[in-house]
């Protein structure tokens, strides 16, 4: 079996300007001021950050063109793989050209002259919720989720909405004249997501160009996500290529293999320790491919540095 690898050189698809002096235009999911954009800044060089209405529609813009490049989150540290993205890596044939890790810092906002005893409702997403459970479950408010953090803010300000706080970042007060009335009130201190670059297959090395100095300067990271034979054994075996090479796998999950006519078969996903070219990383590619039904690989990039 082949194993499509997804990284590429520029041959100019898609292109008819260069990037300007103001950097690459960068899709991302959510509002000025969402974590998503947090990551935006932290791995370009100047970006054009352009807020989307969701996830897929990242993935849309940056397929089509009408972007440079996107930033979705793939992971938590706290509440683990965000699933849909891991869906839409597989729907779409697009590159992972970089990460980026954010650690989140979440307060409570509300408009001016608002405290924690007139606060009766408390909006945000469901991730930042849960990231902040500790502290919403010591007092008495009514919770409710919506799309996302600082979309959650922009609302309580632009309804003027009275009794209201959003749990989001702390800068997003500034943005829409609101107050931080409690800071800090994730749960631990140790809480990050991290998010992935993505990019067409032909731009991968520019947008790669494109990064500033803050991105990612850890080793070589792959990530791969491969579908195995229905037969005993199989995942083993698929798995003893990179064990027998000493490579490890920093995360190894099953999804659904959805499209498939039938029930209860799974895609596994993979992150390697590991050049993808790398002799020996390439040798256990050769072998996954041989033993497993599909392999793709997503992208092999610099990992990024907590």
């Amino acid at each position: 079996m082949t194993v499509a690898a997804l990284a590429g050189t520029r041959v100019g698809v898609g292109y008819d300007q260069p990037v300007t002096s103001l950097g690459p235009s960068v899709a991302y999911s959510g509002e000025p001021g969402a974590f998503a954009e947090d990551a935006v800044l932290r791995w370009f060089e100047a970006p054009v950050a352009r807020p989307m209405p969701s996830f897929r529609t990242v993935f849309e813009a940056v397929r089509g063109g009408a972007v440079d490049a996107g930033v979705v989150p793939v992971e938590s540290s706290q509440l683990g793989t965000i699933r849909e993205t891991l869906d839409l890596l597989f729907e779409f044939d697009l590159v992972i050209a970089g990460e980026v890790s954010v650690p989140v810092r979440l307060a409570l906002l509300a408009l001016p002259g608002e405290h924690l005893e007139t606060i009766r409702t408390v909006h945000s997403i469901a991730a930042a919720l849960a990231q902040a459970d500790e502290f919403l479950h010591a007092g008495s408010w009514t919770v409710q989720t919506t799309w996302n953090t600082a979309g959650a803010a922009r609302q309580i300000a632009e309804a003027g909405e009275r009794g209201a706080a959003a749990v989001a970042s702390a800068r997003v007060a500034s943005l829409y004249g609101l107050e931080v009335i409690a800071d800090d009130i994730q749960t631990g201190n140790d809480n990050r997501t991290r998010f992935a670059v993505l990019a067409r297959r032909e731009e991968a090395t520019r947008v790669r160009a494109a990064a500033g100095a803050t991105a990612g300067a850890g080793g070589p990271k792959t990530t791969l996500v491969f579908g195995v034979r229905n037969v005993p054994g199989s995942l083993g075996r698929s798995l003893e290529a990179f064990a027998s090479r000493g490579i490890n796998l920093s995360r190894l999950e099953s999804r659904p293999w959805t499209g498939r006519g039938s029930r209860w078969e799974y895609l596994f996903w993979v992150d390697l320790d590991a050049d993808s070219m790398e002799p020996a990383c390439s040798a256990a590619l050769a072998d996954l491919g041989r033993e497993a039904e599909m392999v793709r690989i997503l992208g092999t990039y610099a990992r990024a540095e907590d």
